[in-house]
Order: C-alpha cells, then sequence, then structure tokens
C-alpha cells in the first residue's frame, strides 16, 4: 500500500455500494467517530492486522490506505 492516490473511477466493490437514502449529519457523525476511535487505538493497534484486500499490512500501510481512502472520497464531494 503505497501512498499514491486512488484512481478516479477505481470500480467498488458491490458490497460497499449504497442503494438507499442516508442522512448527511448521521454519517458525518459516524466518519468523526471512526476516525476518533482509530486515533484512540493508536498505531500498534494496526500493526501486522490483516487486511482484506491486502493481507497484514504494517502500521504505516494502514495509515497510507485510511489517509488514501478517506481523501478518495472526500475529493468526490469537493472536499
Amino acid at each position: 500500500v503505497n501512498d499514491k492516490p486512488y484512481p478516479k473511477n477505481s470500480p467498488t466493490a458491490s458490497q460497499f455500494i449504497v442503494n438507499n437514502e442516508r442522512s448527511f449529519e448521521l454519517e458525518k457523525t459516524r466518519l468523526v467517530n471512526y476516525i476518533t476511535k482509530t486515533q484512540e487505538l493508536g498505531e500498534n493497534e494496526f500493526e501486522g492486522k490483516e487486511s482484506h484486500s491486502f493481507g497484514k499490512l504494517t502500521a504505516s500501510e494502514w495509515n497510507n490506505m485510511f489517509a488514501k481512502h478517506l481523501d478518495h472520497h472526500l475529493s468526490q464531494f469537493g472536499v
């Protein structure tokens, strides 16, 4: 997992496609809570943890993946 951004128009796995209406405020709160929890857990929690897509990752690789994923979605909305 490198630090290059995800390419535009990358396919989304079917289990992650949202087909119903969502509350922006609720989803924003969920995102903030996930980010806070990730920070509270700290990098040691993620060292060597298994990714469904990439196998075992280092804490640095997890950090890159989290940052890339968040940036990918926020940039979709011009944030």
